[in-house]
């Protein structure tokens, strides 16, 4: 198997977890499967679509599926099939649950945690591209962060705000103080769509960003 990179569908392994990216539907959205190594615990991001795929690519068998935002290419045609197949508990961010059909176990706010088996992951409210967006840090430590963005944050900038100027400036004080201002270059950022980036190789853009204002 070719090294992990990000740039396309693959499996890498952590010291305490395995994460899996595959991308489904014809908006290409990106679904993560996290597997805790000790426990066999599974937790997914974005059960977005294609449900047999994602079934099998969780063996039939999941503990939790976080919705990052309720845009509906990030839940309709996959998260109702997945937790009827697989009883999984829900989580999303509050603010978005009424936009998602399927009903949220646990709506989460900025700073809650979510566990999978000894897997921990931090919420962190990035509010813009909608309400009650959330990422999802995984602080390894046995080795860098790992940030699931949602579409938050992308390679190139952050989520689209739909031209509207307070909600981009919502998005971007967010992504800056809560993200950039706090994690290290090193950190492994996984968005909803497309290829992997680390907030290194983002960061010498935070002011063009702010200046074009998406």
């Amino acid at each position: 198997m070719a090294e992990y990179d990000g740039s396309a569908p693959g499996v890498r392994e952590l010291t305490a977890l395995t994460l899996s990216k595959i991308s489904v539907g014809p908006g290409d959205n990106n679904c993560y499967l996290l597997r805790c190594r000790a426990t066999g615990a599974q937790l997914m991001v974005d059960a977005a679509n294609e449900p047999e795929r994602l079934l099998e690519l969780c063996g039939g068998r999941l503990d939790a599926v976080v919705t990052t935002h309720d845009h509906w290419d990030h839940w309709e045609n996959g998260l109702p099939d997945v937790v009827s197949a697989t009883g999984a508990r829900t989580y999303a961010g509050a603010p978005d649950v009424d936009g998602i059909t399927v009903p949220t176990d646990v709506p989460v706010e900025d700073g809650d945690v979510i566990r999978c088996g000894e897997i921990s992951l931090e919420v962190i409210r990035l509010t813009g591209h909608t309400p009650g967006g959330v990422a999802l840090l995984y602080d390894d430590p046995a080795g860098h962060p790992h940030l699931f963005t949602g579409d938050s944050i992308f390679p190139g900038g952050v989520g689209n705000t739909f031209g509207n100027a307070d909600d981009f400036d919502s998005l971007f004080t967010d992504v800056k103080t809560k993200v950039f201002d706090r994690l290290p270059d090193d950190t492994w950022v996984y968005p909803g769509h497309g290829r992997d980036t680390t907030l290194g190789a983002e960061r010498p853009s935070l002011e063009e960003w702010r200046t074009r204002g998406w």
